[in-house]
């Protein structure tokens, strides 16, 4: 299969636009070959997922990049970094990781990159359309992009998402597709009365991304969100189980008004029940503690806080008043904090154990002043993740019984 190529393709790949451009060009090429792209079609924007750093490998290749006077082509926000240039007090890390942990922040900034610093770059200015062509990294973005927003991208990974970027261009491919984005497995959720729990919308994606594989899920049954954050919930935790990049919730996202349309006409390949047990048991792996465990930190924001949340935090911690010693990490973009500060939202927060993290997230750069004791978290991702990252134990729950266990200093937990 050959690789159809426009004039402007072309003249990139020949190095008529720079070195940079050809390069990103030349893997972008080889990348749709191996996939079987028969084409290539313009992007409105791209998210980066390569500014945490891993290695000398991620630097060298975006400094090469910047070095062969690289530039995006179109608006290109960045995922989270290895450093809060917000806080850098806050960081604890050795010169050796934070020189380059800096440098690679900068380096993207420098190919013309917005800086964003965020997981959600749905809750900026850059965030797209319905049925526009992007080209994204990072898990929950891509899923929240597809699923909730009705953008189309592919899940794509470091490198690849930034030769998108540089060129402009992405693979005629998956979810760019119409035929692509069809619903293939079922899931139908029996539960009688539901509450729109944020638990619920965690839970729910847990057991989606685990079950489908590589197929795109339907759900029915879901009653309707409290707002698009317990979508964001969702998708986030089908993202971190499995590798879900679009589901459709029939009668909430765009591309699902009715279960036909979801399934575009065709039967479903599988139907799965699931029952309030269901649920119940995928929150319950999230926790590795019960209820009365000291507690060391709360963790919220994974994906980044919204503003809707902070307005649902802030008079929780008035309400609730923990002011025990147990810090309150919360991980937010610096737009969503700017905006915060300017309205004056966190003044006199940080006397309940407030502490705003920007840029990066808590279970990937370290952060938190104690690892021992029970962190706990109303992010399935984050719980999912921090345990295997910075070898935290972590309770899983509601958000207020989070506030709450912070002003007991123990793990409490509502009765469900």
């Amino acid at each position: 299969m050959t690789l159809e190529l426009t004039a402007r393709d072309r003249s990139m790949l020949d190095g008529e636009q720079g070195l940079s451009a050809a390069a990103a060009m030349k893997i972008l090429v080889a990348f749709s070959n191996a996939i079987g792209a028969r084409s290539l079609l313009d992007i409105t924007g791209a998210h980066i997922d390569g500014c945490l750093y891993h290695g000398k490998a991620g630097l060298d290749f975006v400094e090469r990049l910047v070095e062969g006077g690289g530039r995006v082509r179109v608006p290109t926000t960045l995922n989270v970094g290895s450093f809060d240039l917000i806080h850098p007090g806050m960081v604890k890390m050795p010169e050796a990781e934070e020189v380059p942990a800096r440098r690679l922040m900068k380096a993207h900034l420098e190919l013309g990159c917005q800086a964003t610093f965020t997981c959600a770059p749905y809750q900026t200015r850059f965030r797209p359309e319905f049925g526009q062509q992007i080209a994204w990294g990072e898990s929950n973005a891509i899923v929240f992009a597809n699923s909730v927003i009705g953008a189309r991208t592919n899940r794509y990974g470091d490198f690849i998402d930034l030769c998108c970027a540089i060129t402009g261009r992405a693979p005629a491919w998956g979810l760019h597709l119409s035929e692509s984005r069809r619903g293939r497995i079922l899931f139908e959720l029996g539960l009688a009365n539901p509450e729109p729990s944020d638990s619920l919308f965690v839970g729910v994606g847990l057991i989606i991304g685990q079950a489908s594989v590589d197929r795109v899920p339907v759900i029915t049954g879901l009653p309707q969100p409290r707002d698009e954050d317990q979508l964001k919930a969702l998708g986030a935790a089908a993202a971190t189980t499995g590798a879900v990049a679009l589901f459709h919730a029939v009668g909430i996202t765009p591309e699902a008004g009715t279960l036909d349309e979801a399934f575009q006409g065709k039967a479903p390949d599988e139907t799965i029940r699931v029952t309030r047990a269901d649920i119940d048991h995928a929150l319950s792996r999230l926790s590795g503690v019960a209820d009365g465990a000291p507690l060391s930190a709360v963790s919220l924001g994974t994906p980044h806080f919204s503003h809707e949340e902070w307005m649902r935090l802030l008079p929780m911690l008035r309400e609730v008043a923990p002011g025990r010693g147990i810090p309150i990490y919360v991980n937010t973009g610096r737009a969503t904090l700017t905006r915060l500060q300017e309205q004056g939202a966190l003044d006199g927060m940080a006397a309940f154990g407030l502490i705003p993290v920007a840029d990066t997230c808590t279970y990937v750069t370290s952060i938190l002043e104690r690892l021992d004791g029970v962190v706990m978290t109303n992010s399935g991702k984050w719980a999912h993740y921090a345990p295997g990252n910075i070898g935290v134990t972590v309770a899983f729950a509601e958000m207020r019984d989070c506030i709450r266990s912070a002003a007991v200093g123990h793990v409490v937990r509502s009765a469900s």
